[in-house]
């Protein structure tokens, strides 16, 4: 069972934003956009700092919608959102232990999308490290090692995770060594999302259920993006070209985006002032969608209006 009731009402205006979005943006094919939406009605349930137990909050329905949401797409830095619960899974459970470089890692890792510092997390994760090429027996043991996080996935029992990949590294210039071997000659081993399992996982850390309410609130402390006062490298600050482009200065938003040459995504929760507040993940693909700082910000002025018809 996928985690919301499917809405007339929000199917209508999500198939009428998608409509919208094609006639704007012609070269954006059918199969080049998913997109999960989630409205928290009153009594709005999220962000309280974790007031509910996980039992209750699961048991209270929310509605939403979704086009191709179930489709396996690369997910570019999105994954760091899995990347980060699983960390603070691994220091509530005493499977690894806190220091101030794990820290700035993960800071860097969720507020600049430093590949670097996602490098670090996932070797600590895992108890891995990049290098040369292994030999076939130390080298399924790595790859066993490395697919640690796939199997913390699995292990909750959501339907949204089962078709996850979630156990490689982001790059810059792409992998090297064991690394290059691991995602696979075709890289049919890397990395990939749909809009529900991520829409899942969001849902969960706005929701104060992610581990513990205490590692969800400090979580939110990263995910959180000014709308006003943005660094000037527009490509960094995930704002600019994002979900959070097309919203007021009044709104608040907490979200995780993913860019590459050939994708441009990005994961938010969404609070407008007097509104219901909202869950948005869109991601669209090829290499015009890309480069375009005007897609994800049309989409995400198109939802903040329908919200507040609502």
């Amino acid at each position: 069972m996928i985690f919301f009731n499917k809405d007339e009402q929000l199917e209508n205006h999500g198939l009428g934003i998608l409509d919208a979005t094609w006639a704007a943006f012609p070269t954006l094919a059918r199969n080049q956009i998913a997109l999960t939406w989630v409205v928290y009605d009153p009594p709005v349930l999220v962000n309280t700092g974790g007031a509910l137990t996980p039992n209750a909050f699961w048991d209270h329905p929310v509605r939403g919608f979704t086009y191709r949401g179930v489709e396996r797409i690369y997910p570019a830095s999105v994954v760091k959102l899995f990347y980060l619960v699983a960390v603070n899974e691994w220091l509530e459970k005493g499977m690894t232990q806190t220091s101030k470089e794990l820290e700035r890692a993960l800071r860097d890792m969720i507020i600049d999308s430093s590949n670097d510092a996602t490098s670090l997390v996932v070797d600590i994760l895992s108890g891995t490290t990049s290098g040369p090429e292994l030999p076939t027996g130390p080298f399924e043991t790595w790859k066993y090692q490395r697919n640690i996080v796939n199997r913390y996935y699995q292990s909750l029992g959501w339907e949204e995770m089962e078709t996850i990949n979630v156990c490689q590294k982001t790059w810059g210039d792409g992998p090297y060594g064991r690394e290059r071997a691991f995602v696979g000659e075709l890289l049919e081993n890397r990395n990939m999302l749909t809009t529900n399992a991520i829409a899942r996982l969001l849902h969960s850390i706005v929701g104060g259920v992610a581990v513990s309410s205490v590692r969800s609130q400090a979580m939110m402390a990263l995910l959180k993006r000014p709308l006003n006062d943005l660094p000037t490298d527009t490509e960094e600050n995930q704002v600019t070209g994002f979900l959070g482009g097309g919203l007021t200065e009044n709104a608040q938003i907490w979200s995780k985006a993913g860019w590459t040459s050939q994708v441009r995504h990005d994961a938010a929760y969404i609070e407008l002032p007097e509104q219901r507040p909202y869950l948005l993940v869109v991601f669209t693909e090829g290499k015009a969608q890309a480069k375009s700082q005007a897609i994800l910000p049309f989409v995400s002025k198109l939802v903040a209006e329908a919200i507040a018809s609502l």
